[in-house]
């Protein structure tokens, strides 16, 4: 009974029907007080996935506690506990890193290392208490077992969860401590560490360890390539979160943006594309210091990026730092005007805008977009004129339509730019077509004149109406603000009889209703003021009024109080208050 020929043939019967897998597994846990079968038992093939996938059984009764009894006893033997792990049983082998010798401690640590993990895999060996003795082993083990515990835990560390535990544990100072190391023997270990490093700075955990995004700029010039990307890529998640204000802060108060520059010119792409996101990053809320630190070599560099079949990746980051170099600075404009980088901006627009969606598409349109707003300032005709000319209207429309809502606002921004100057064109252009026949085509009832894109930057000859009134909506407020002040610009006091017929005409009065009951406040002071000069018109009155009133007396009672004055208006115009009422 107790030879191999007995015990595989008792083996097979594990994966037959209940009755004879019950007995099968019965019998072998008798057999096992016999030292030479539980030898024999773990080398049969696929005894040990048997008795795991019997233990995970989701049918109770005696065979599932027979098999997890029987798992336990042949848990002794290290090769077993291995075959149980990769059968996605871990509970023997955190055993053993817990309780084993040290020789065990490494050959589990190393085992995790070269495993195969699936997340959930990943996830059950941190929750089952793998992460503790794998960083112990790393903090007081000798050489070998800090190297396998730094493989494991590079392994594990991928998942969110255990990358919080590993945050918690205190690792965070020990890495960075052995990247500072000058000891020969540890210099191996920099590689893992630094990847460690890379990945648990993805959970935001990590920002409060506040030293360490400082520490590890101060790394990058004394490490190599490979570090150095590691690096780089766990500087990006740190500055990435969303609370990462101060972090950036940090990083830029230790010089990062003068420490990333030399990074433009860099041969690996990789790094290359690291150091740009990772400006881009320190950018966002620093766009002045930036444009003191970047020089005309640097924004050739980013532009020479641009224009250069560089990969998706590498643009976005380029343009994104581009996008976040302060709009005012006329001497940025002019050498990116000298660039051509503005025909080129639309070509790779108009290539990117129908392709399929991707994060890497949606950070680069978001950058190109972000862009554009410097070459359509309302204080600048003719590099309006430009950038018109060059298509750039038609582009921005379709944003409104395919865009993410950051590219959507940024795209109305740009909308409302060019609209601002429509009313003022008119005027300039006017005694132009004395002498031309009016066409029935190009002629615009808001602007009462021949409108054309190009020549007044005309939001209703555009057909931006319509997309800007869609985008009020949708479900997403973020570009409520920017959407406003594009349809603010066809009410000015000279056209806003005919800019609100347009707007109503596109569905508008609802959306601006919805903006009023759910935006912002910025918001909603701006649509109720379009509402006020849409509601001075009878016609809007009858059609719009008693769906608005409703909720405009519900605002005037419950609502901020700095919309009182201007909905009292609106309600004076629907005559349901004097006008003479306290609410102004």
């Amino acid at each position: 009974m107790a030879s191999i020929e007995a015990l595989s043939s008792i083996v097979r019967s594990l994966s037959r029907d209940v009755d004879e897998r019950k007995e099968a597994n019965a019998l072998l846990l008798d057999l096992s007080d016999i030292p030479q079968v539980r030898q024999r038992i773990g080398r049969i093939k696929g005894s040990i996935v048997m008795l795991v996938t019997l233990r995970n059984a989701h049918e109770s009764g005696t065979h599932h506690d027979d098999a997890e009894k029987l798992l336990h006893i042949l848990s002794s033997n290290p090769q077993n506990v291995l075959l149980m792990a990769e059968s996605g049983y871990f509970r023997p082998l955190i055993h053993h890193l817990n309780e084993g010798s040290d020789m065990n401690k490494i050959l589990m640590a190393t085992a995790i290392s070269k495993m195969f993990l699936s997340e959930q895999m990943k996830s059950s060996l941190g929750e089952d208490g793998a992460v503790e003795p794998l960083v112990e082993m790393f903090k007081s083990g000798n050489f070998e077992a800090k190297q396998s515990a730094l493989g494991a835990l590079r392994n594990l560390s991928s998942s969110l969860r255990n990358a919080e535990l590993l945050i918690n544990s205190g690792i965070t100072r020990q890495l960075l401590q052995l990247l500072f190391s000058v000891t020969s023997v540890l210099m191996t270990l920099r590689e893992p560490a630094s990847a460690i490093l890379a990945t648990i700075a993805q959970s935001d955990r990590i920002l409060l360890h506040k030293d360490a995004a400082p520490q590890m700029l101060s790394l990058l010039n004394l490490s190599c390539p490979v570090i150095q990307l590691h690096l780089l890529r766990a500087l990006n998640s740190i500055c990435g979160h969303t609370n990462a204000k101060r972090a950036r802060a940090r990083i830029r108060q230790n010089g990062g943006m003068q420490l990333l520059l030399p990074f433009l010119t860099e041969n690996n792409v990789d790094i290359k594309t690291a150091a740009l996101n990772l400006m881009f990053h320190l950018s966002k809320d620093a766009s002045a210091e930036l444009a003191q630190q970047v020089k005309e070599t640097h924004l050739e560099i980013l532009v020479k990026v641009i224009s250069s079949p560089a990969s998706g990746s590498e643009k976005a980051a380029a343009v994104g730092v581009i996008s976040n170099l302060p709009v005012t600075d006329k001497k940025i404009t002019e050498f990116l005007t000298r660039t051509n980088l503005l025909p080129l901006l639309i070509s790779l627009l108009e290539a990117n805008i129908t392709t399929s969606s991707t994060l890497q598409r949606m950070w680069l349109l978001e950058g190109i977009v972000g862009v554009l707003t410097r070459f359509t300032v309302p204080w600048d005709k003719k590099l309006q004129s430009l950038a018109v000319g060059h298509g750039v209207v038609p582009c921005l429309v379709k944003l409104l339509s395919e865009g993410s809502v950051n590219a959507k606002s940024k795209a109305a921004t740009s909308l409302a730019q060019l609209s601002q100057n429509s009313v003022t064109l008119r005027k300039t252009k006017s005694a132009r077509w004395l002498c031309v026949p009016p066409s029935a085509e190009s002629y615009c009832i808001v602007h009462n004149y021949q409108c054309t894109i190009k020549s007044t930057f005309c939001l209703v000859k555009a057909g931006a109406v319509s997309p800007l009134v869609q985008i009020l909506e949708g479900e997403e407020r973020e570009a409520d603000g920017a959407v406003l002040e594009a349809l603010a610009t066809l009410m000015q006091d000279e056209i806003w009889e005919h800019g609100g017929m347009a707007i109503e005409k596109a569905s508008g009065v609802h959306a601006l209703l919805r903006v009023a009951e759910a935006g912002g406040l910025s918001s909603q002071e701006k649509a109720i003021w379009i509402l006020e000069r849409i509601f001075r018109l009878e016609a809007h009155r009858e059609q719009y009024g008693k769906i608005a009133q409703a909720l405009l007396i519900d605002l005037a009672q419950k609502g901020d109080p700095l919309l009182k004055p201007i909905i009292g208006k609106i309600l004076a115009h629907l005559q349901l208050l004097q006008t003479q009422s306290s609410y102004f």
